[in-house]
């Protein structure tokens, strides 16, 4: 299937949330939306997987046949379901009755069936309680089908479903049903959504371009340029994933920069939603991840929650080769007394209660692998604020830890319309010097978001990965300059994008002057001779 149809069904869907959603809040309405599509694709894997396994023992029914195929085949063969679904769990990870597959609620949909608020929510409470415990568990726990937004009635909740599952079923039935097009869809409604949803897009969305020069950098092989992408990548984690769609770029840029050969060992993802981590996880597996692929993890970051990175033994510690991450911008926190001697904030101390974003990069840098790349989203503030952060910035600085700041344009993102930047930083720096990247100029400007070309994200990668000094736009800052600055990393201080104004001759403009006052004294002269001769009076 051609992007530009993977693109059109993402619009498709859109368009028929736009007329669905009616007085529904966007955000309540999006995880309905994303929710019913996942059913979608989690049930068409599970019914092809399902005719491999029978083979000729599948059920080919007649085209005006509306029956469910698997549910033939169980009503025939109940003795040997339990041995079915257990080699189903098997192979695809899960079992969806046949009942609760989205052919049947799709059908309920298009008949009004009285049922299928009842259908749905059992199906949904069994692939999340019963299918795979892993995976699934709480999956759907923020989708409430008896919630008032549908309707004040059962019976009215039901019509809507009915209304919102049969235009998806139709909407769907035209194009391919591949993972590739759905996670495309289902990414592009995401980005729709997240348009509509002002400062709470931050929670959920970073805009694929931004994505796109955080998934490049990590991928590159810093340590030799020529050599091209690493090949493999370990373990990579975003520790503040949203809807995760920041680690499935870094997986697929991976893929496209090696032509199919870079593989990633497992994607680690944490999140503090509860609603967005769910999202997560539809999301890696609407892309065709297996859930050996990726742990995504509903907790808080800067709490530390998550067991696997609170392993005290330092050969059992979890180490990453790549960490990207867009966390709140200068979030309020409240760090307890315990923190203070934090494993991860012992050796360059607290971010201030006003500013968690020193936090976030501490956390983060502490589990990245010797050899590896972090590349963080963060508010120009970090380069410059003082106190506390200017002795953790200080500090980075004088270890060599920070590799590269890139100032981005303002207006990129749907939750803010300031400009941000992206700070590197690696454990193995062979240069000691920083690259300051000043690409703040460089946008298309649109009516509510302004947006990187792709000429755009290449130059500064390119910058970025050869560390070119380019007037006006990136410089190597060696560190002595850095110190005399007060360790001071306000972009515009190494990188003006100002143009020096033209020195003026004072003596060269005199002549000029001068000349032209006689040019016009002789003019004059020569005038008035001509309105001597013919009569008129002079000037």
């Amino acid at each position: 299937m051609t992007q530009k149809n993977q693109q059109q069904l993402g619009k498709t869907l859109w368009h028929i949330a736009d007329q669905l959603r009616g007085a529904m809040n966007a955000d309540d309405f999006r995880d309905y939306m994303l929710s019913f599509l996942f059913l979608r694709y989690l049930s068409f894997n599970y019914e092809e997987s399902a005719k491999k396994e029978l083979g000729s023992d599948y059920p080919k029914l007649q085209e005006n046949d509306k029956r469910i195929p698997l549910s033939v085949w169980y009503a025939a063969n109940k003795a040997d379901v339990p041995d079915f679904e257990k080699q189903m769990r098997r192979k695809v990870h899960y079992v969806i009755k046949p009942q609760h597959l989205w052919s049947n609620i799709a059908e309920m949909a298009r008949t009004h069936h009285n049922d299928l608020l009842i259908t749905l929510e059992d199906g949904l409470r069994y692939i999340e309680n019963d299918s795979f415990e892993s995976t699934f568990q709480g999956l759907f726990s923020e989708i409430n089908l008896n919630s008032e937004k549908l309707g004040k009635t059962s019976t009215e909740r039901n019509k809507k479903l009915c209304s919102i599952i049969q235009k998806i079923a139709e909407g769907i039935a035209e194009f391919s049903t591949d993972s590739d097009t759905l996670g495309d869809a289902y990414e592009y409604l995401i980005g729709q959504f997240a348009a509509g949803s002002g400062k709470k897009a931050g929670e959920f969305y970073t805009p694929q371009q931004i994505s796109s020069i955080l998934s490049k950098i990590v991928i590159l092989d810093s340590q030799d340029p020529a050599s091209g992408p690493k090949l493999k990548l370990d373990k990579v984690l975003d520790f503040a994933c949203g809807s995760g769609s920041l680690l499935l770029n870094v997986r697929n840029k991976l893929n496209r920069e090696t032509n199919g050969k870079g593989i990633i060992g497992k994607i680690y993802g944490q999140e503090k939603n509860i609603t967005t981590y769910n999202l997560a996880r539809m999301n890696m597996l609407l892309h065709g991840m297996k859930d050996s692929e990726f742990e995504i993890f509903h907790g808080d970051t800067l709490l530390n929650h998550w067991d696997i990175l609170n392993e005290m033994n330092p050969s059992r510690k979890m180490e990453f080769d790549a960490i990207v991450a867009n966390p709140p911008f200068s979030l309020r926190w409240e760090p307890t007394d315990t923190i203070a001697d934090d494993f991860r904030f012992k050796s360059y101390g607290l971010a201030p209660k006003s500013a968690a974003d020193f936090a976030f990069i501490l956390h983060g840098f502490h589990f990245l692998a010797k050899e590896g790349t972090m590349a963080i989203i963060v508010p120009h503030g970090v380069l410059f604020r003082g106190g506390a952060e200017e002795r953790i910035r200080t500090k980075l600085l004088k270890d060599n830890y920070i590799d590269t700041v890139i100032g981005l344009p303002s207006n990129l993102f749907y939750s803010t319309g300031i400009p941000v930047c992206i700070l590197v930083l690696k454990k193995c720096k062979k240069e000691d010097d920083v690259l300051f990247i000043n690409a703040s100029e460089y946008f298309e400007k649109g009516k509510r978001q302004n947006s990187l070309s792709n000429d755009h994200i290449e130059k500064i990668v390119d910058t970025y990965k050869y560390r070119r000094d380019i007037e006006r736009y990136s410089r190597k800052v060696n560190m002595d300059e850095i110190e005399n600055n007060g360790y001071n990393l306000n972009i515009s201080r190494y990188v003006s994008t100002s143009v020096d104004e033209v020195k003026i001759d004072l003596l060269e403009v005199n002549k000029k002057l001068t000349a032209i006052e006689e040019s016009i004294r002789v003019n004059t002269e020569k005038h008035n001779e001509f309105l001597k001769e013919l009569g008129l009076p002079t000037l």
